[in-house]
């Protein structure tokens, strides 16, 4: 929820004199070069404050860029052995829109003072059911965190979902793949991710089949809605792309033995081009269930539709039970 290409945005630190606070949200994990020296001595790829000579502790501030109920965290102390905090805490707060870190008011305990070790990733689990915006991680007294890791459940603003055309489709927008056949390559959730991949890993890549099977995944979607317009995007697949597929939905509360109904027919692929088509299907679905044909990788899946009133009174009941 906090990844840079995610939209979230380190805001605020008290001090990052060695290493810049921006890399605790980077994706992928943190990289170490020995001997590699710059003005400010050895180059890290993480946060790292100055030895603190005075009371007190060091502190960062992100923004997520996909707001919701956090449900677990990682602080990861990656390549900082002798300079890591020897504690840190977890405070998060829920603002109505993009304020200045100043203008940030309630912040709540949701990960008490907790011993870490260098070099390592630390898993922590978070159960306060509210909704938040911000996190402001707190290390004791000072040092160095390579990567912060907020997992949780995406709660979007009905304000912007209502009345409009959406993604449906859109992790962002609250959706989520609930199962796939294969992630051999890259998470498939890389494919309902915010933005154009920069390249192949930002995608969703299967191993080469070898039986005469298909590769899948199912997407439930923001809330159930009409879907009138798909794409299907191969950028960046340019030998590995899928020669077909399939877009099949559901009208079901879960896909377990879910009756499906074709949305899209068998329908070849180009490597390295966005596709799109219009779709005739008025009834509101609560799934999307893609299948690649044999296998490969596509990018991005949008399902861009529309929410009828039953859908944006439960999503609007249910930010309101997480916010107030």
């Amino acid at each position: 929820m906090a990844l840079r290409t995610y939209g979230g945005a380190v805001i605020a630190a008290n001090d990052e004199s060695f290493a810049e606070r921006e890399a605790l949200i980077r994706p992928g994990p943190s990289v170490f070069n020995p001997h590699t020296f710059g003005a400010k001595g050895q180059i890290y790829d993480g946060w790292e404050t100055r030895r603190r000579r005075t009371p007190g502790s060091d502190w960062a501030i992100v923004r997520l860029g996909m707001p919701g109920v956090i449900k677990g965290l990682v602080i990861d102390t990656a390549w900082f052995k002798g300079n890591y905090p020897p504690y840190a805490s977890v405070d998060a707060c829920a603002a109505p829109g993009p304020l200045a870190p100043d203008e940030l008011t309630d912040w709540v305990e949701i990960l008490p003072r907790h011993p870490l070790k260098g070099d390592a990733a630390h898993e922590f689990e978070v159960r306060n059911p509210r909704r938040f915006t911000h996190v402001r991680l707190n290390i004791y007294p000072d040092g160095g965190v390579a990567r912060l890791r907020v997992h949780g459940e995406v709660v979007p603003d009905p304000r912007f979902l209502t009345g409009l055309t959406i993604d449906l489709a859109a992790l962002e927008n609250g959706a989520l793949v609930t199962a796939c056949s294969n992630e051999f390559y890259s998470a498939p959730n890389n494919v309902i991710a915010p933005g154009r991949p920069r390249n192949q890993s930002e995608g969703w890549e299967t191993a080469r089949r070898r039986d005469d099977g298909n590769d899948w995944l199912i997407v439930r979607l923001a809330a159930p809605g009409r879907v009138a317009v798909a794409e299907l995007d191969t950028t960046n697949l340019l030998h590995n792309a899928p020669g077909w597929a399939t877009l099949s939905a559901t009208t079901a509360a879960t896909p377990d033995s879910a009756t499906w109904f074709p949305l899209l027919p068998k329908t070849p692929l180009q490597p390295d081009t966005l596709h799109r088509f219009r779709l005739d299907h008025p009834t509101p679905i609560t799934h999307a269930r893609l299948d690649i044909h044999p296998d490969g990788g596509l990018s991005r899946l949008r399902l861009l539709g529309t929410l009828p009133p039953e859908s944006e009174q439960a999503l609007t009941a249910r930010f309101d039970a997480l916010t107030t």
